[in-house]
């Protein structure tokens, strides 16, 4: 059994679980972030069953950076537990036919314990804890995570009462602005950049961070700059359009893929479109706030092929974007 310290740190969790209301896609980041230290893990994941794959759609850890990451549900220990509703243990990936074992090696993963995410009666996904050496868990750490599995299904069902779209809604959306949020813009990327390797197609990327919302959350309140935070998600989706998907990563920072982009021309003229379209002022109780904000961009493969490499550079620059925008203001 759990020792009587780690069955409160459930109660705790669970505590922190309900605080985070209807959002869902923060409810499974907090679980995956409080697992390790709960069971000495290397890491967690909450994978979703989406058609023939399962999806990353919460990491800590040694998975940190997979966010998005797809697995085939028919050939993975998660499609497994999907496919039976039962709690699978692996004690060594090197000996065990049932994983898929590339994905370990990607990860550095040798041992885990699986446990199903019911909804509404069937199986939507798993909650995965992770350790680097073999034998990492045994029997208290099955049944801590049970109980966790427990606290997400009942908030899958608060979450909705409806279907499994609405569950996969709920997390890959950002519950303010109904963007995408992190999730499902790190997943979209991963398999854009698949397809460049298979079929040489080219991306862009933005980071795109705004311009002076605490001083308008100093100066009027939250309710204002929340105005202005789902003023700016909506002018960039319509800047966006079809062109590509736009995501609320958090707080004043969003992000942008951009499918067939590939010269500086082309990201100068939707940084242009974007810019344009966050001129006109934000109107909030009769007050006409300025929204602007600072943009970054990377293409691939003009820049890099790698993931983390194209995001470092996005950010890097709208950074130093943001530091010229920052000068200009100064000097005026």
């Amino acid at each position: 059994m759990p020792s009587q310290q780690q069955l409160l740190e459930v109660i705790r969790i669970q505590g922190e679980i309900a605080k985070q209301g209807f959002n869902l896609a923060a409810v499974m980041q907090l679980v995956v972030e409080e697992i390790p230290a709960l069971l000495d893990a290397d890491g967690a994941v909450i994978e979703l069953a989406e058609g023939d794959a399962m999806v990353y759609r919460a990491v800590s850890g040694m998975a940190a950076h997979e966010l998005g990451l797809r697995l085939s549900i028919e050939h993975s220990l998660s499609g497994l537990c999907v496919r039976t509703g039962e709690t699978l243990i692996c004690t060594d990936t090197h000996d065990d036919p049932r994983v898929d074992r590339a994905a370990c090696e990607l990860l550095g993963l040798r041992s885990m314990v699986v446990v199903p995410l019911m909804h509404h009666d069937a199986c939507v996904g798993v909650l995965k804890a992770m350790a680097r050496q073999p034998d990492g868990f045994g029997g208290p750490a099955i049944y801590l995570l049970g109980l966790l599995s427990q606290a997400i299904a009942a908030a899958m069902f608060f979450a909705t009462t409806y279907s499994q779209n609405d569950l996969y809604h709920l997390a890959t959306h950002d519950p303010m602005t109904d963007l995408a949020n992190r999730a499902l813009f790190m997943e979209r990327l991963r398999t854009l950049i698949e397809a460049h390797q298979q079929r040489r197609h080219s991306v862009a990327v933005l980071m795109i961070d705004m311009d002076g919302l605490k001083g308008v959350n100093d100066t009027h309140g939250h309710r204002a700059g929340d105005c202005i935070i789902q003023a700016c998600a909506q002018r960039l989706a319509s800047a966006v359009g079809e062109r590509g998907l736009v995501a609320r990563l958090g707080g004043d920072e969003f992000a942008a893929v951009l499918p067939q982009f590939s010269t500086i021309a082309d990201l100068e003229c939707i940084t242009a479109v974007i810019h344009e379209a966050m001129e006109p002022p934000v109107v909030f109780e009769q007050l006409a706030l300025p929204l602007a904000v600072s943009i970054g961009g990377a293409l691939l493969p003009y820049d890099s092929t790698e993931l983390d490499q194209l995001l470092a550079l996005a950010d890097e620059r709208m950074y130093a974007c943001k530091r010229e925008r920052q000068r200009f203001r100064t000097r005026m």
